[in-house]
């Protein structure tokens, strides 16, 4: 069985103290002994003190991106050894914000991809089709091409221990969400890619999370079919109520 995987992505929200209470409240609302895994994912100025928050919880720490590079003249950029400094257990790699705003590309988010697994942090590594894609009937081969791209430096023995997030890019933050069925139709096609790559074993143990417009009222159908092992959570996760619903529907 795959541990169910819910993560919250805050994105560029929050500042300090509520920061903090959010982490709190998340971090009490989980019961002992809770089969699903938990993350949250504050910005880069806020790790330290959300990570003080969720000491000793449940609740582990994620970062929304880094650099694959080792110390140097970096401006504005954190690495992984800062991120394991920070005590984080994830980091999100090409989030489609940062592809679309940044430039980013598979090729750099498997060099990421390769410098969190050595650095022995867990990969949330996000693929998605944009609306016009999926309305010309791309949206396999768009997953296909980032999952080559952006897995192309690991091996079978890695695999298992990164994530997949597959977030389709026309239902972030609009409200809109793939339907169950289409969510698990691109998640089996995504273990499908994986088998065809790493082998059907290695394939098998990878958790692969839906992302976009999760929420508790849909989190139960979505999380329901057999291949979607968590969700990638953004709006929702900013809420301590609703980001503890979609965890209790996991």
């Amino acid at each position: 069985m795959r541990k169910p995987f819910i993560c919250g992505n805050w994105k560029m929200n929050t500042r300090g103290e509520c920061g903090v209470a959010l982490a709190k409240a998340v971090a009490a609302g989980i019961p002992a002994g809770s089969e699903v895994e938990v993350g949250v994912c504050p910005p880069a100025c806020y790790l330290g003190g959300v990570g003080a928050a969720i000491a000793g919880s449940a609740v582990g720490l994620g970062a929304q991106n880094m650099l694959a590079e080792a110390d140097g003249a970096f401006t504005g950029e954190i690495n992984p050894a800062m991120l394991n400094d920070l005590g984080c257990r994830y980091v999100i790699l090409g989030h489609s914000e940062r592809r679309q705003f940044f430039g980013e590309t598979n090729e750099g988010v498997s060099k990421k991809t390769d410098a969190a697994l050595a650095a022995g942090l867990v990969p949330i590594v996000c693929v998605g089709e944009t609306l016009e894609q999926r309305e010309g009937n791309q949206t396999e081969a768009v997953v296909a091409e980032q999952i080559a791209g952006s897995l192309a430096g690991i091996s079978a023995e890695q695999l298992p221990t990164v994530v997949i997030a597959y977030e389709p890019v026309w239902a972030i933050g609009t409200g809109k969400v793939a339907s169950p069925e289409q969510a698990e139709a691109v998640h089996a096609h995504i273990r499908k890619l994986l088998s065809d790559k790493f082998g059907s074993e290695a394939a098998e143990k990878v958790r692969i999370q839906y992302g976009g417009s999760v929420k508790p009222g849909n989190a139960a159908e979505l999380l329901g079919q057999p291949n979607i092992d968590g969700a990638l959570v953004g709006g929702a996760s900013l809420k301590a109520e609703d980001f503890l619903g979609i965890i209790a529907a996991a």
